[in-house]
């Protein structure tokens, strides 16, 4: 059987994508919750997600449209969110008195939004260890979160996009 390379590198990406969701559900917890969700896209569903960024451009915000030509040009998108609720620990890392008041404010919980970090973190590195390109863009994330691809307590994402070129698609980005 032969196999060609487009074929092959596409594929390559999808399962390094999902190599990067197994690394995120591994990645360490605060408190030992995991409240991370994670998501993969690619073909018509990769493109709705950049029909919403370009959406979302407004006049000063036009990386959100240099961010979708780079998930245009990937093979797909990795999606990592984190249910955002008070882990009852009262640390007042987020800067309230206490979880109850963080959560009557709306605020994140900051041990939630560390764990997202270290997450996201973990994905990526996945990604560099099988030499597949690959850039951290919250305004996929922000495009996700408008299509409400997560549950409702996911209030923070961030989309990572996997590509397999000759040239890297994320190096020569246009200043903004």
């Amino acid at each position: 059987m032969i196999y060609k390379s487009g074929e092959t590198e596409k594929s390559a990406a999808v399962r390094t994508g999902e190599m990067m969701m197994a690394a995120a559900r591994t990645a360490p917890k605060a408190c030992a919750v995991d409240a991370i969700e994670t998501l993969a896209l690619d073909g018509l569903d990769k493109d709705k997600l950049t029909g919403v960024m370009r959406e979302m451009r407004t006049a000063d915000e036009a990386y959100y449209i240099r961010d979708a030509g780079n998930v245009d040009a990937c093979h797909c998108i990795v999606l990592i969110g984190v249910d955002v609720s008070p882990r009852a620990l009262n640390c007042a890392l987020c800067g309230m008195k206490n979880c109850a008041a963080a959560a009557n404010g709306g605020i994140p919980c900051a041990l939630a939004v560390s764990d997202l970090g270290i997450a996201v973190g973990s994905a990526a590195a996945t990604a560099m260890d099988h030499r597949i390109d690959n850039r951290i863009l919250f305004t996929a994330g922000m495009a996700a979160l408008k299509l409400k691809l997560f549950s409702d307590n996911v209030k923070i994402c961030y989309g990572i996009g996997l590509s397999v070129s000759g040239k890297n698609v994320f190096f020569d980005r246009p200043e903004i």
